[in-house]
């Protein structure tokens, strides 16, 4: 079964809306757990505009499931990952200014760098993906850099999805299919919901672990959060 890693971003970001702490992030991220989530991910930035880098420190103290951090590796985001030790690293090539991740990282021309901060996330066992477009050399240099998992940038299968999903997910199983033959973990993450889920399952290979956020926490304002993650988890089977 494909794992299931609730993103709480979109929680932080309405508590920080108001000031205060409501709703509770660590809450959030306890509750998600007990209703069946198998990872916590979250995205610090460096404005801290939704999950703050005391947030992330907090949530590992309390949970006891995979706890992922996604972020671009500044040197305030690498000094917090040693810090916190989570399960996973994943690397996201981003501003400080996107709005959200967009893009994947570009592991030809980065490949020094990439090595360099995988090189030191090793040091402290803690494994790393990459965040990835679905380009068959990314990928396979993406191996290079010594990475254990790629993550693919599911925004591009999300948008075409409703209009023509077999042509939406064709690159994605080449992708897919690329990242096996190079020994590398699949993860997957970005605009993924209760309608595109299913099938994104059902056709990449080796799919270890998905990560939602933005859809999943406003589906829980109709469906409450339990609910929505049995939903979700039900589409993973």
């Amino acid at each position: 079964m494909t794992r299931l890693s609730v993103n709480i971003n979109k929680i932080a970001t309405l508590r920080n809306a108001r000031g205060g702490n409501i709703p509770n992030v660590l809450e959030a991220a306890i509750n998600c757990e007990r209703f069946g989530a198998q990872g916590i991910t979250v995205h610090p930035r460096p404005d801290e505009r939704h999950i703050r880098y005391q947030d992330a420190r907090d949530i590992k103290r309390k949970i006891t499931t995979e706890f992922n951090i996604e972020g671009y590796p500044s040197e305030q985001f690498l000094q917090l990952v040693k810090e916190v030790q989570p399960a996973q690293v994943t690397l996201v090539p981003d501003s400080p200014k996107n709005l959200t991740s967009d893009h994947g990282w570009d592991t030809i021309n980065n490949q020094d760098f990439l090595k360099n901060v995988i090189r030191e996330f090793h040091a402290e066992n803690i494994r790393t993906s990459i965040f990835i477009d679905t380009g068959e050399e990314l990928i396979r240099r993406a191996a290079e850099t010594g990475t254990d998992r790629v993550e693919l940038y599911t925004e591009p299968y999300a948008r075409k999805y409703p209009e023509n999903r077999e042509e939406a997910i064709t690159p994605f199983v080449r992708a897919a299919e690329v990242a096996l033959e190079e020994g590398l973990g699949l993860n997957a993450g970005h605009d993924l919901n209760l309608d595109n889920l299913r099938y994104l399952k059902e056709n990449l290979p080796g799919l270890l672990e998905v990560s939602i956020g933005h859809a999943l926490i406003a589906d829980a304002l109709y469906y409450g959060l339990e609910n929505t993650i049995q939903l979700y988890l039900r589409q993973l089977k």
